[in-house]
């Protein structure tokens, strides 16, 4: 993940405002979800030393819900409405890409939804495999952003800030 980062700095960072903030999230997104996935994994006879702390949790879900609001409220906005601009091509694979990213969004608010409040409902047991999984769909929406990015830039001179 952070290999893609850092990849994606070096080929955008600098030419919109929108982009650059929005790596900067995904930046500490990043180091949140690798904070949290280096604990041990989970033990139902040892709850307390296997979980991290709820605050951890808490922060994780925040930053996550951030990093995809600013995407689909900020940068896919500007992203596709630059395709929509200057070709069709852009727009056709804006338009594929966007239901692909919108499926990790679902298990990252799924994930939020079981984790970011402790209640007597939440169950804890299955924390390491959702928290695997979204990792795992966060990687694939990396893939997949920065492949509209790469398309928007290989395209389209221009972008606004």
């Amino acid at each position: 993940m952070y290999t893609r980062l850092q990849s994606a700095r070096q080929q955008w960072g600098g030419s919109s405002t929108a982009i650059d903030n929005w790596l900067e999230e995904r930046q500490q997104l990043i180091v949140s979800y690798c904070k949290l996935a280096a604990l041990p994994p989970f033990d139902k006879q040892n709850q307390d030393n296997q979980l991290p702390a709820q605050e951890d949790i808490l922060g994780f879900c925040q930053l996550l819900m951030d990093y995809l609001s600013a995407g689909h409220f900020e940068v896919y906005d500007q992203i596709v409405s630059q395709c929509e601009i200057n070709g069709n091509d852009s727009k056709s694979l804006a338009e594929a890409l966007y239901p692909k990213i919108s499926a990790s969004t679902d298990i990252a608010l799924e994930f939020n939804d079981n984790y970011a409040e402790p209640s007597a409902e939440n169950s804890f047991s299955t924390f390491d495999h959702d928290l695997s999984a979204l990792g795992q769909a966060l990687e694939d929406r990396f893939g997949l952003e920065d492949e509209l990015i790469q398309t928007l830039f290989a395209n389209h001179v221009t972008v606004s800030a």
